[in-house]
């Protein structure tokens, strides 16, 4: 191959230049002695009188004179000499070896050593970093150079790209000649572009389409569809790989005869594509025929478990289905305590009929016990922790299904790596077992600082530390403090998971929470409500069963729940004109003590990931022991998973909930809190905004005035007040459909899923009216013309008819003028505005009907008649919309993707249904949200 030619020799290195030249074939050298001394004429052997060595360095020449046979006193020939030079460099340690003395007998060696490596230098690489292609290469500094070393480094350079599909690089070593008998090492790599699979070509198939066939490889073919696909470039045992896909494929179908005759990879002359063609013979496909069950096992019936089977006679053959079979009696057996049944299918093929008699013969087992349970890797996590999960202990039957049980169980603690499996081998007799727990502990300490965006709550920061394997004992430990522009909270928490070593868990919370609640007018998001939310929570968990568990919970809570004052306050006191009547009602402390009891069943294979298995949670609580509020509440949630092959995971989930107060209300005063209804909208229902589904009041202003009775509502969604208030009632339900990617971006933690979800919020009492608008009145002048009258203190307006419509037929309204005032020493006056037309204080507001003063509550003086001071409120609709159970409907695609900032959960949903008012969203993400 290019750039692996080397020479032989180096010249002295005072005598060469630093700069760096190819590497050539060996030159002959011209001897520096008499050329007679090089070659000898044949005659008759005689003895070495003295033998030395000259030119070594580092060497001793002992180390020289060891590698020949050559020693003094014995008989020497030009072949022997000839044989000595060969040996001395065939040690690889000298560059030059050259004989004098040949015919005197005083026989000297003169030697040049190899250089000294001073380093070695990559250049070109950028598809291969330097550290990944020097680990691989054997030439480092201050190690000797030779040319087999170099050669051997520049092949090992080669197959690292050619590992990568670059068979089109090329690395051509050059050398640098230093002082001290030194030099640099340079390999000029040429990477060269990713060879691709131009094609696949199938020859011989004719029941399966070309594409069909390769829909099963992993190899593609380079189009470009395919572009970020890793899968095209060519991997001679992914080749491999796919020969035995195609041959799964195949029996899966019934073809039990199927082969691939040859399987044949062609580099095109520009080493830039591949091409291959695989030959395939078919064969004719066949049916089962009779399936039977022998068993040697007394607890077996084997004419009811041939029954029970799901191969079926006339069925076409599935050699997919006869491995899941088997592992299905294995499984079987081992329920039963077998721990190695022998299953072993017999085939009968009937090349005339196309059938498949297939027999599954399970020999003579012995009822299994197991005699030990060890547990290896666990250097930090203690022992117990382990075996408190195992639903088998030492000396117990053996039972599959508890070892796969067990082995779930301590998959979602999360101490440990995924994958990790319990291993169960032959005990010290035939009917003992061992099973062996061999963990790999990995990182259960969390430390996060983060900084994100979120649709929901603009700018976020986070901070938490916790430690689920808090001193190895299973013990959860957790501080976490968030901030936003809306919400902000701290809260400390532990949980002791099994108490006294009993399988009791107890665990307590202690918060302080600090929302604000909003909406939205135009772009400007208005802070509506806030609440305060300090207390700590209480929590027992008992395990009823395998797989159910009861638990209680005791809650104390202080809430504080106030408005903006100078946004929605009037003289200290809260202004339903500016806030709402049902936002002033909401004010006010209040303390929450509380008890609730849950039933949960449990049996998912994983609680961080599940992928099989389902969970279901009911449960109650009671406000009233003692504190402020008093209410029953009831939640349930319900979760089923299924893996349904090929990496695609379903899921169906169910939630919903209700509130009932213990107090009384009024027929517009829900009894029920603002603050304790349940919410629905994003993220926990994708397709609507946040709190985007369930009862609010819109506040809808108009455009125009009443006297020129051109009032129309404002039909902008963006310039509409819009206050979710929450309802006693809701349901969401969901399903979930999980893709997989390769395995590049499962390891970047991407997991796609596409969803349709359904859920409604409702049920509470619709609130009162925040303010009642008089409507403007007509008046027929004399003349016959009509005049609209807008001020109620006209004379005329007492004696018109109502019924001033506007230009969309609505009644016109009238502004609602409320008469202001202000507190004097303990006193309520009222204001009054000194008419504009006044000389000496020209709209001042004073306390004074006639006159003025200089200070409020003051002397007056003058005679001005002074209008009532007004507070002008124009006029708007209030509307209650969204108390309906009617569901609303989304659908659409999301991804979670564990990103180096976060959790980050991506979602584009689209509302096919929804009800007046709802509020939908199409795009929507959260950074360091839980998903």
């Amino acid at each position: 191959m290019a750039g692996t030619m080397l020479t032989t020799g180096i010249a002295a290195a005072h005598a060469q230049s630093r700069q760096p030249r190819p590497m050539s074939r060996p030159v002959p050298r011209a001897p520096e002695a008499a050329p007679e001394a090089q070659v000898v004429a044949p005659a008759d052997a005689r003895p070495i009188r003295s033998l030395r060595v000259e030119g070594t360095q580092r060497l001793e020449p002992e180390t020289v004179l060891s590698y020949t046979r050559l020693r003094v006193g014995q008989p020497y020939t030009p072949e022997t000499l000839d044989q000595a030079i060969k040996d001395v460099l065939a040690s690889e340690l000298l560059a030059d070896v050259t004989i004098e003395g040949v015919e005197s007998g005083d026989i000297v060696l003169r030697v040049r050593e190899n250089p000294i490596i001073n380093r070695v230098v990559l250049e070109g690489n950028k598809r291969l970093k330097s550290d990944k292609i020097t680990k691989e290469i054997k030439l480092a500094p201050r190690q000797m150079f030779t040319r087999t070393a170099v050669r051997a480094d520049v092949a090992r350079i080669v197959e690292l790209y050619r590992r990568q599909g670059r068979f089109a690089a090329v690395v051509e070593p050059k050398m640098v000649s230093l002082d001290q008998n030194r030099v640099d090492v340079i390999f000029e790599i040429r990477e060269g572009a990713k060879s691709k699979v131009r094609q696949i070509n199938i020859i011989g198939n004719e029941q399966f389409s070309d594409g069909e066939l390769r829909g099963e490889m992993v190899t593609k073919q380079s189009r470009l569809t395919s572009i970020l696909s890793s899968n095209t470039s060519y991997d001679q045992d992914r080749l491999a790989y796919d020969q035995q896909k195609l041959r799964q494929f195949y029996l899966t179908q019934g073809y039990a005869d199927f082969r691939v005759v040859s399987a044949v990879a062609e580099l095109t002359p520009d080493k830039r594509d591949f091409i291959i063609t695989y030959v395939v013979e078919e064969g004719p496909r066949y049916k089962f025929g009779p399936v039977t069950v022998d068993s040697a096992i007394r607890d077996f019936d084997d004419k009811a478990l041939a029954a029970s089977l799901a191969i079926k006679e006339g069925d076409w053959y599935d050699a997919k289905k006869v491995e899941d079979t088997v592992d299905g009696l294995q499984e079987a057996a081992g329920m039963l305590g077998y721990a190695f049944a022998d299953v072993r299918p017999e085939f009968q093929r009937d090349r005339e009929k196309l059938t498949m008699t297939l027999n599954f013969n399970i020999g003579e087992a012995r009822r299994t016990y197991v005699e030990r349970i060890d547990i290896n890797g666990n250097t930090q996590t203690q022992d117990k922790v382990i075996r408190r999960e195992m639903r088998l202990a030492e000396g117990d039957a053996f039972n599959t299904f508890l070892v796969k049980r067990s082995q779930d169980r301590i998959n979602s603690l999360g101490y440990f790596n995924e994958k990790f499996e319990i291993e169960q081998k032959e005990g010290s007799a035939p009917d003992r077992v061992v099973l062996t727990a061999n963990v790999e502990e990995r990182s259960t300490g969390e430390l996060t600082l983060s900084a994100g965006f979120s649709s929901l709550e603009r700018f976020i920061f986070q901070g938490s530390i916790r430690q689920r394997n808090f001193r190895g004992r299973g013990q959860d430990l957790r501080l976490s403090a968030d901030y936003s522009s809306y919400s902000k909270s701290v809260e400390v928490g532990f949980t002791e998971p099994y108490l006294f070593d009993q399988n009791v868990a107890l665990g307590g919370t202690i918060f302080r929470r600090d929302f604000n609640s909003f909406n939205f007018v135009g772009a400007d998001r208005r802070t509506t409500y806030e609440q305060v939310s300090t207390g700590g929570q209480l929590v027992l968990g008992v395990p009823l069963t395998e797989y159910w568990t009861a638990s209680a919970r005791y809650n104390l809570t202080y809430d504080q729940v106030g408005l903006d004052e100078n946004t929605f306050f009037r003289n200290g006191v809260c202004d339903p004109l500016l806030a709402g009547r049902y936002l002033c009602e909401a004010l006010g402390d209040r303390w929450t003590s509380s008890i609730g009891l849950s039933l949960i069943y449990d049996s998912l294979n994983s609680r961080l990931r599940p992928t099989a298995g389902q969970r279901l949670g009911v449960g109650g609580d009671f406000a009233g022991l003692g504190g402020d509020v008093r209410y029953l509440r009831g939640r349930f949630d319900a979760d089923k998973y299924w893996n349904i092959g090929s990496g695609f995971i379903f899921s169906a989930g169910l939630e919903g909930g209700y509130i009932h107060s213990l107090e009384k209300g009024t027929a517009t005063i829900d009894p029920v809190r603002i603050t304790d209804r349940f919410f629905l909208g994003e993220p926990q229902f994708r397709g609507f905004d946040i709190r985007g589904v369930g009862p609010r009041i819109q506040r809808i202003g108009y455009t125009g005035t009443a006297a020129a009775g051109n009032q129309t509502l404002i039909t902008d969604r963006d310039q509409i007040f819009d206050d979710a208030i929450g309802g006693r009632a809701y349901y969401l339900g969901k399903l979930e459909l999980e893709i997989p990617l390769g395995a590049g971006a499962r390891e970047m933690g991407l997991r796609p899923s596409i969803f349709v979800m359904a859920g409604a919020n409702w049920g509470v009492r619709q609130p009162g009216r925040t303010a009642t608008f008089q409507q403007a009145r007509v008046f027929t002048n004399p003349d016959g013309s009509k005049t609209i009258l807008t001020n109620p203190s006209d004379p005329r307006f007492s004696t018109s008819l109502p019924g001033a419509v506007n230009a969309d037929g609505s009644p016109t309204l009238l502004p609602l003028l409320v008469p202001q005032t202000t507190v004097v020493n303990g006193q309520t006056l009222a204001l009054y505005t000194v008419p504009v037309s006044d000389t000496i204080a020209p709209g001042q507001v004073t306390t004074c009907s006639v006159g003025y003063a200089s200070s409020l509550g003051g002397p007056c003086s003058g005679t001005s008649i002074n209008a009532v001071f007004n507070q002008i409120t124009d006029p708007f609709q209030e509307r209650f919309l969204g108390n309906s159970p009617k569901p609303r409907l989304s659908a659409g695609i999301g991804v979670n993707w564990n990103s180096p900032f976060g959790p980050l959960r991506l979602d584009l949903a689209y509302a096919f249904l929804k009800e007046k008012g709802d509020d939908d969203k199409l795009f929507s993400f959260n950074v360091g949200t839980s998903f």
